[in-house]
């Protein structure tokens, strides 16, 4: 697959820069590209949550009525969970949401949301993206030439440029990222990528590996 190659000006440059079929070119596995992002979601979740139930609620155990004359049910304890303020019936406990996939898996999953995205024309490739200073307003003005400003991006750089990850930080809808951390949820998510072409050698390098 055979792509233009533009500046941050959104300038075609002229330059034609070929896409690897063994990565770009592969049929897209959807269900591996389902675990992994369910993976990276779960793995975000602290697991924290915690109700109290019967035997943890503060109070009193007197027995509320008499067992038997009253036509209701039986009635023992304040503490019970039919009662207002009792404990609850298996309420949510600390846990930990992590699991694991193997490394085949996951680098097939990033490899199907990259051919997916390549397939689907949502792959846009920069000639390199630097700012002499951290600049949103430089950040935005790329995007507008790029006539991405309302798509959600996911700029892809080869190494971390602290210029350009402070310009792009607070820009709602963007993130940026390196190819050696990008991960198939930030694929997934962005609606158009932004991948530099020392990015690309550096994504195709590791697949290679």
């Amino acid at each position: 697959m055979e792509l233009s190659v533009y500046n941050i000006a959104g300038k075609d440059t002229g330059k034609k820069i070929t896409l690897s079929d063994e990565i770009f070119g592969i049929v897209p596995n959807e269900h591996v590209v389902y675990l992994d992002v369910k993976q990276y979601l779960a793995n975000q979740r602290q697991g924290t949550h915690k109700a109290k139930e019967r035997a943890e609620v503060s109070r009193s155990t007197r027995k509320i009525k008499k067992q038997k004359g009253t036509g209701g049910a039986r009635a023992g304890s304040m503490k019970s969970p039919l009662m207002k303020g009792g404990g609850r019936i298996f309420g949510p406990r600390p846990r930990d949401y992590h699991f694991k996939l193997n490394k085949k898996v996951k680098s097939l999953a990033r490899q199907s949301a990259l051919a997916a995205k390549a397939q689907s024309g949502d792959i846009a490739i920069l000639d390199s993206v630097s700012f002499a200073t951290p600049q949103t307003k430089a950040y935005l003005a790329m995007l507008k030439a790029l006539q991405l400003d309302n798509t959600k991006t996911l700029l892809i750089t080869p190494e971390v440029d602290k210029n350009v990850v402070l310009s792009g930080r607070n820009v709602p809808k963007t993130k940026v990222t390196t190819a050696g951390d990008v991960n198939t949820y930030d694929l997934v998510n962005a609606g158009k990528l932004l991948i530099t072409t020392a990015a690309i050698e550096k994504i195709e390098s590791s697949f290679s590996n």
